[in-house]
């Protein structure tokens, strides 16, 4: 590959990049979190040009975490005896499947706030296994474990490029086509990710039938609580989620009625994270 003829400070930042597995995990991975950043920034556009409630713009949004907030600690259990690139498979379609849902919804114009409202309470339930699947299963993508650190960095890189790109788009998009086609555009990136998943060749892992238990949910949770370093780190994440990450759900809100903006305005605003 042209990899080892870059110079050595490049081959050494995209040292993971040797790993075939991860080198399709990150093509495919890239393409569908475009797509995704894409409908984060449509669902709360759409719920407030068709209510502009801020109120409704708070329920979309809990409807959205809830699922996670109380399921992802369970599934991180059960994860410990699943197939982990299975697992991920499923969502991925899965995911797809919700966004193809918002778009068919949107395009026969039959859409209403109760189908935000309860897609995205699905793709919560969804995320609520996604997100622990992916964390773990980077760890099935490198051969050497040194490694996961630069995977680690180099996955952070990509989300925020694509949280940069993707609302970007996602304003032009909304302004030009609708959210409809940004709904379209997610459903079909989780293509891209679905067949890079479907061409890895993962080794087999041993799985730890006494896993997956409520004793090791309770071990867990004492764990966390009973080491102050582990604790502080959670209760700061906690505070933050709870605290600064709100500013999201009422951006619409932001862009259209303070800043007296558009859909351009609003997905700028929304990539501005990404920077």
């Amino acid at each position: 590959m042209s990899f080892f003829k870059w110079p050595a400070n490049y081959r050494h930042t995209f040292r993971s990049f040797r790993y075939r597995n991860y080198r399709l995990y990150f093509i495919g991975q890239g393409v569908s979190l475009v797509g995704t950043w894409m409908q984060q920034a449509a669902m709360p556009w759409l719920v407030y040009r068709l209510t502009g409630s801020v109120l409704l713009l708070g329920v979309v949004g809990f409807a959205s975490m809830i699922p996670s907030a109380i399921l992802t600690p369970i599934a991180g259990v059960m994860l410990d005896r699943w197939n982990r690139h299975r697992v991920l498979l499923i969502t991925q379609v899965l995911s797809m499947f919700q966004a193809f849902i918002l778009a068919a919804l949107f395009f026969t114009g039959l859409i209403q706030i109760w189908h935000i409202i309860a897609m995205g309470g699905f793709l919560g339930c969804i995320n609520a296994f996604d997100m622990p699947t992916r964390q773990s299963f980077i760890v099935d993508l490198v051969e050497d474990k040194q490694d996961l650190a630069n995977v680690v960095a180099l996955n952070a890189s990509l989300f925020n490029g694509a949280r940069l790109v993707g609302p970007s788009l996602a304003g032009i998009i909304i302004a030009t086509a609708g959210e409809g086609v940004c709904f379209t555009v997610n459903g079909a990136s989780f293509l891209c990710i679905i067949v890079t998943l479907m061409l890895m060749k993962i080794p087999a892992r041993a799985v730890n039938k006494k896993s997956g238990h409520m004793k090791d949910f309770t071990e867990g949770l004492k764990y966390v609580f009973g080491f102050p370093p582990i604790r502080s780190i959670i209760l700061l994440l906690a505070l933050v989620s709870l605290m600064g990450l709100p500013y999201m759900v009422l951006m619409p809100a932001i862009a259209k009625d303070m800043l007296q903006g558009d859909s351009h305005t609003y997905g700028f605003l929304m990539a501005s994270t990404g920077i």
